[in-house]
């Protein structure tokens, strides 16, 4: 089992709080954060994509390169990376880039995208959502097969007539997982083609979104590839402190501001505590307590799903460094270890 975390990298100014981050500050907090993960045996540290004013991550690989540099053992990727409006060959470079800097530990996680702003901003139109994540996809696939490639291309992707593309990685190929928030067609395609599944749960019930994982193991298995060897990940909100109360008044107020913000946006109702008070409960969605509240959790979860590693969004909103800081020590010091010790 790993366990590890992601982050957008929210910036801003708190209304409940107050406080301000700026983009240059959450940065560098960054930098330490995975650097402290890392050190308290953390596996995974992934960084999303976003072209918006209130994340400060638009290019996930440069602020895990400057990670890079400060970790030894920890897992680097993206969480993710929008690869419909980016091009499947820079992605593959940076990412391999990285992974030579890092002697491989570098992985790509690519989604459609919960938010919509690259697309316009690189020149792309949303009526292809769909078809050119397809696409891309499979160009992505290609590059990691071997350092030369020719490709057709289309009106989305570039045709490629037999180029080499480098530098190739420090691993054998790049570890690309599948990123999906709940569309079943989604995780059937990830399951034919044999790719690592990453499943994100912020809402609602977990065990009602357990089909899907049945559903990625069938359809790999129907494609040929054996459901036993591919991994797959549960991908939640949440946060730990020393005890239940602490974290529940630490999490509360920034997750219900973001959530309010964007619920504004998707036409949602505002977010409100009675809401966050159920989710905490032991069948809800967030991943909230001491310690060892989120071991009993994670257990329970994995009886159901059976997922090979669990990553948690902790830094959600403006939340003060130093409490995520603490978080994170007591994610790698008493939960993670609990969790494998109880999985061997």
């Amino acid at each position: 089992m790993q366990v590890g975390l992601y982050t957008f990298g929210d910036v801003g100014t708190s209304r409940a709080s107050g406080l301000t981050v700026t983009p240059s500050q959450r940065i560098k907090e960054l930098v330490e954060e995975i650097t402290l993960a890392d050190q308290v045996g953390l596996d995974f540290f992934g960084l999303g994509e976003h072209h918006r004013p209130d994340y400060a991550v638009s290019a996930p690989a440069m602020v895990l390169a400057a990670a890079a540099t400060q970790t030894k053992h920890i897992r680097l990727s993206s969480a993710v990376t929008v690869l419909g409006s980016d091009d499947p060959v820079r992605v593959f470079q940076q990412y391999s880039t990285l992974d030579n800097l890092t002697e491989g530990r570098a992985e790509i996680m690519v989604g459609r995208g919960s938010f919509i702003e690259s697309f316009p901003l690189f020149g792309y139109d949303l009526d292809d959502y769909d078809d050119i994540f397809i696409e891309k996809l499979r160009l992505l696939m290609a590059l990691n097969e071997g350092d030369r490639i020719s490709w057709p291309g289309s009106g989305h992707v570039q045709k490629i007539d037999n180029r080499g593309i480098y530098p190739r990685p420090f691993q054998d190929s790049l570890p690309i997982w599948i990123a999906v928030g709940g569309t079943p067609s989604s995780v059937a395609r990830a399951g034919a083609l044999g790719l690592p599944l990453a499943l994100a749960i912020i809402g609602g019930q977990p065990a009602r979104f357990a089909p899907l994982f049945d559903l990625y193991r069938k359809s790999a298995a129907r494609a040929g590839h054996d459901p036993a060897k591919l991994q797959t990940s549960l991908n939640v909100h949440g946060f730990v402190a020393p005890t239940r109360q602490q974290a529940a008044d630490i999490f509360a107020p920034p997750l219900g501001e973001v959530m309010t913000r964007i619920g504004a946006e998707r036409g949602w109702p505002p977010a409100t505590r009675a809401q966050f008070d159920a989710s905490i409960q032991p069948d809800g969605a967030l991943f909230v307590g001491e310690p060892s509240e989120l071991v009993d959790k994670i257990l329970a979860m994995h009886e159901i799903f059976g997922f090979s590693r669990f990553v948690i969004q902790m830094a959600i909103g403006i939340i003060a460094h130093e409490h995520v800081m603490q978080a994170i020590e007591l994610l790698g010091t008493r939960v993670a270890p609990e969790v494998r010790r109880a999985l061997i």
